[in-house]
């Protein structure tokens, strides 16, 4: 039986190029949408084995929608010339394959598939559409499914009529009407102004079509009554446009995209010129062009038991030649990881251990090598394989290259960091999960030791692949100094620090809890007597009843089980009553009380008196550490019962000093660096206080004339900045008018022009790229930069604001780190870097070396970089962690 594949070539180049890190070969040409695109055309032809299959493109700018409305498309900015030379590669690939491509002056992709669709409901021919073009859900029928691409290029969502109806609640004909009454900004079709999404679904779900609403608009009421009568022939042009023509003249020829499979030496021939590699390796194709007449070399597994000497020396003389580790310890929690076995992969095959084996004598050879720091050492997730090797008594040495961290910093919006997800993305032989391997949760089992051996192996040849790769994207990126200078040291630094831990002075915290639970029960007998009687405080239900039915309060918003009381809407409301500021404190110590008194308790090693936490390198975007187990990141310091928390945390011996050392003002110092505005860098660098200049400047007021009204509005605009903040937020925040709060960023941007244009000029250049660096050149990928959707778009140009300042704030303060680690070692101190906490470090200090350390830390912390600002620490210490700040 047939089965057509349509494939939308314009659609997935697109999301390809943007989705996927910018890859060159030798020769300059810029590869990334072609590898996008590539293996999003393998796994078609691999998931859906067709018949026939067809890539249509479109022919160019002009359509016949351009002659009945100029302006269409006409708002897209120009393709980026890096993806412009890559179309004709893109047609090289489909060349290779065997595969029909096709495309016709006057129409678009979009027509072409639109007419085959119809040739293949007449025949009754299954057939799937793959396209990021939501427009092609109007094509779905009881034989045509669209695989429409999300996150990238990597996953497709599939859509027939039942699924077009369950997401939008419409019939597939539908979607053109939807497109009539909201229009779309990426292709520039108007619709109906101040008609989104949800009011034309509400439309539609009550009126059916665009002509239907226009007809009947005496029904509608206000505003939205106005507008649909205002702007009926903008509907009715702007669904006529969103139509996907189906009657395209095809030559006679088109109709024959039979497909037969490819000529492999042809296929090799574009792979060897665009340099994938790992796609010559996945197809069996040698670099000469020619298929080897060998079947594809399967993995060689080499088991070590205990008691095979001939298996456990092999694997020693292997372990002297080039090769890749893994460890398996599974667990959230790497202090705490269940150790399942380990593999390496070797030239002559993998070897494959399991934890009875690891913990045996037999192991002592491997161990060996896990600890020399001569001995270089390739993996996955280093970091945590250190923390995990602690049970077996071994302080990993000799990282050289850590696939987890290379693919974090190659893509960090990336969303699976794991092996599987690593070797999907850059081509590899899939990897199964780990979840399809063991189970989860309840029915998380390890296998028998066959399968066991087969997983370990898959990964760690999956690491042995991926690595060099990885190495020469980093080096094509300009990401070697990041990568080998920062966060491969940095993984070093983090281990040893969570293998010190942080002495926690049990006591102290019960007797805060002991406080606190005497302020909680304070608070609840003035919340009860205000609400004349006694209630579940905890319960949104319970407390809505009383503000809301009770108490009369205004309601500000409800949910669908009923009356919110989240903290947005009980701010609002702390005018109105007295009781809302008590049960917003009673919320706080509560949070304290079960997060961090009771949660801090069950953190302390009994053996230690320690907590352990960990540093998680590889989640925020922007390069930010997290930590968790438990998070000591986000212990609250806004209140004074959330700031005694710290008095807990203590120096691990006696008569030694706890010293806290906080970047001042870093993000903003770092904004003057990249912007160069005059006003904020003359601030830095004279030494005045940035809110008092900022509010100098943007009041025009002389410095004696500041107060400290002016001041909290320009700190609050300062900060709101580096975040990207909008009217409506900064209104929230200083309890003004939007209209108020406009005016006021307005002024700052006159004030700030240099400010002003670096904002314009970062989210043109993300448009240009698709992503934005720090000053060491981190990337983050914004492939949602040139959305149709308001909010998605807008989101990604915040992101493209604020990601250059906070992830160089957070490049800063990780190299202040490696250095203090370095000097720290190399001047034979004995105290010790304890905790990072966003902008501040902490150490337990000797008290022979406390003059050293109050000079050693700030000199290291305040060259970490160099910006043409200065940067500025401040520097305390005291008994413990409290008296430190």
């Amino acid at each position: 039986m047939d089965k057509w594949i349509l494939i939308d070539g314009n659609s997935i180049a697109y999301r390809a190029f943007f989705a996927m890190p910018p890859l060159t070969n030798a020769a300059g040409l810029h590869t990334n949408a072609v590898f996008g695109f590539t293996t999003m055309l393998l796994k078609v032809l691999e998931e859906q084995k067709p018949t026939h299959v067809l890539v249509a493109f479109d022919a160019g700018k002009v359509t016949f929608r351009t002659e009945s409305f100029a302006e269409y498309k006409g708002t897209r900015d120009k393709t980026p010339s890096e993806l412009s030379e890559q179309f004709p590669l893109i047609k090289e690939v489909v060349k290779g394959f065997g595969i029909r491509q096709f495309e016709l002056a006057g129409y678009e992709a979009d027509d072409i598939i639109g007419t085959l669709t119809r040739l293949a409901d007449e025949q009754g021919v299954e057939t799937v559409v793959v396209s990021g073009d939501k427009d092609m859900l109007q094509l779905a029928s009881d034989k045509v499914t669209i695989a429409l691409t999300r996150k990238g290029v990597s996953e497709t969502e599939l859509y027939d009529p039942a699924a077009v109806h369950e997401r939008y609640g419409l019939e597939p004909l539908q979607i053109i009407d939807l497109k009539g009454l909201m229009g779309d900004t990426s292709d520039n079709i108007p619709g109906i102004p101040g008609v989104g999404e949800k009011t034309a679904l509400k439309l539609l779900h009550e009126f059916g079509t665009v002509e239907q609403v226009l007809e009947r608009s005496n029904e509608l009421k206000g505003k939205l009554k106005e507008r649909v009568e205002e702007n009926k022939d903008s509907a009715l042009m702007s669904k006529k446009l969103a139509t996907i023509f189906r009657e395209v003249p095809l030559a006679e020829e088109t109709g024959n995209f039979a497909y037969g499979g490819y000529e492999p030496a042809e296929l090799a021939e574009v792979f060897v010129k665009l340099e994938f590699k790992s796609l010559i390796e996945r197809l069996n194709l040698s670099a000469a062009g020619v298929v080897s007449s060998e079947p594809q070399k399967e993995l060689t597994l080499l088991p070590v038991e205990i008691g095979d000497t001939a298996a456990r020396e092999a694997l020693e003389v292997a372990l002297r030649q080039p090769g890749a580790f893994y460890l398996e310890a599974i667990g959230d929690n790497p202090h705490h990881a269940h150790l399942i076995g380990a593999a390496y992969a070797a030239e002559e095959g993998v070897y494959a251990m399991d934890a009875d084996w690891l913990q045996s004598p037999d192991a002592e050879g491997f161990k060996a090598w896990l600890g020399d720091s001569q001995a270089p050492k390739i993996g996955c997730d280093l970091h945590r394989a250190e923390l995990a090797l602690i049970s077996l008594g071994i302080h990993l040495q000799g990282v050289e290259f850590d696939i987890v961290l290379a693919a974090y910093i190659l893509d960090p919006t990336a969303t699976d960091q794991t092996i599987s997800g690593i070797a999907a993305r850059i081509g590899l032989p899939s990897v199964p999960t780990d979840e399809s391997v063991y189970g989860k949760g309840a029915k998380f089992k390890v296998p028998g030791k066959e399968a066991l051996y087969a997983h370990l192996a898959s990964k760690a040849d999956a690491v042995r692949g991926a690595a060099p790769l990885q190495r020469q994207q980093l080096e094509e990126q300009g990401m070697n100094h990041l990568y080998y200078e920062l966060e491969q040291p940095l993984s070093g630094v983090l281990a040893d620090m969570e293998r010190q831990g942080i002495s926690v002075d049990a006591e102290s915290i019960r007797q805060l809890g002991a406080e606190l639970e005497i302020r909680i029960k304070a608070d609840m007998a003035e919340i009860y007597r205000h609400a004349g009687q006694e209630f579940n405080i905890n319960s949104p239900k319970q407390l809505g009843e009383i503000l809301f039915d009770k108490l009369g309060l205004p309601v500000m918003k409800k949910t669908k089980t009923g009356f919110s009381t989240d903290a947005d809407v009980l701010e609002k409301l702390e005018p109105y009553h007295e009781i809302i500021p008590l049960i917003l404190h009673f919320r706080q110590l509560h949070k304290l009380q079960s997060t961090y008194v009771e949660g801090l308790l069950k953190e302390i090693r009994q053996d230690s008196g320690k907590i352990h936490t960990y540093y998680r390198q590889t989640i925020a975007a922007t390069g930010r550490l997290s930590s968790q187990f438990p998070n000591l990141q986000n212990i609250p310091i806004r209140l004074e019962e959330g700031r005694k928390i710290r008095k807990a945390f203590v120096p691990s011996e006696p008569g030694w000093f706890i010293l806290a050392a906080d970047y001042s003002q870093i993000e903003l110092r770092v904004l003057a660096h990249i912007s160069g505005d005059e006003g904020l860098t003359e601030a830095f660098t004279e030494d005045i206080d940035v809110h008092t200049k900022t509010a100098m400047d943007v009041f025009g007021v002389p410095q004696s004339a500041v107060d400290s009204n002016m001041r909290r509005s320009a700190k609050a605009v300062n900060f709101g900045i580096v975040y990207g903040i909008s009217d409506f937020g900064l209104s929230q925040n200083l309890n003004i008018t939007r209209k108020e709060a406009a005016r006021f960023i307005d002024q700052y941007f006159e004030a700030f022009k240099g400010v002003r244009k670096y904002m314009d000029d970062i989210v043109l250049q993300a448009r240009q790229d698709g992503y934005v660096t720090t000053l060491l050149e981190r990337r983050r990928y914004l492939p949602e930069i040139g959305a149709s959707n308001f909010n998605l778009r807008s989101f990604a140009e915040r992101t493209a604001m604020n990601t250059p300042i906070q992830g160089t704030a957070a490049d800063i303060i990780k190299l202040a780190m490696v250095k203090m680690q370095t000097r720290l070692k190399a001047e034979g101190l004995r105290s010790r870097m304890l905790l990072q906490v966003h902008d501040e470090l902490v150490f337990e200090v000797h008290p022979d070396e406390l003059e050293t350390m109050k000079r050693l830390v700030p000199e290291v912390m305040e060259s970490a970089l160099e910006l043409n600002v200065p940067l500025k620490t401040d520097v305390s210490y005291g008994a413990n962690w409290y008296e430190a700040k």
